[in-house]
């Protein structure tokens, strides 16, 4: 008579642990680069997204930041919107909810400002390490450009961000 295997043998269930084992080695790593070259890469599109505002504000001669007003009427409103990567108090009044920060502008002359996200909060420790953050910066002539201050391992910086 034959008969049937009903089940896996103990050195077939190693074997298969030992496979999941080496692969979760392997990939844990990997996805934690991944995660923080994400977030290099979101940060840079979060302070980005004030360029716009910042840029109408140049044109309009508008040269400080904050809300507008009778008394100030040079204040330049950035409406950033928070993210919970960042550090940083949202510039109208210089708080910000728990968990989530702002990107910080500032104008260096009237005509070249910048735009600074500082990584923190819940951002991949590889990134809170240190102080690193992602700087926008306007030239004179109106070009704008990326720099990835302090964060040292160029396998994190996004494509067009140095």
């Amino acid at each position: 008579m034959k008969k049937v295997q009903a089940g896996f043998t103990l050195i077939e269930l190693m074997i298969v642990v030992a496979i999941i084992g080496i692969l979760a080695a392997i990939a844990i790593p990997q996805y934690q680069t991944y995660i923080a070259k994400s977030q290099v890469t979101r940060a840079m599109g979060e302070a980005g997204a004030v360029k716009t505002a910042i840029e109408v504000c140049v044109l309009e001669g508008k040269n400080a930041i904050g809300l507008p007003s009778a008394a100030n009427p040079q204040n330049c409103d950035t409406q950033a919107t928070g993210s919970s990567i960042l550090t940083g108090g949202d510039q109208i009044n210089a708080t910000a909810p728990a968990g989530k920060g702002f990107p910080q502008a500032a104008f260096v002359t009237a005509t070249t400002p910048t735009v600074t996200a500082t990584f923190g909060n819940s951002a991949a420790a590889a990134l809170q390490a240190t102080t690193q953050t992602v700087v926008w910066s306007r030239s004179a002539l109106g070009t704008w450009s990326c720099t990835a201050v302090g964060v040292a391992d160029p396998k994190y910086r996004p494509v067009g961000c140095l």
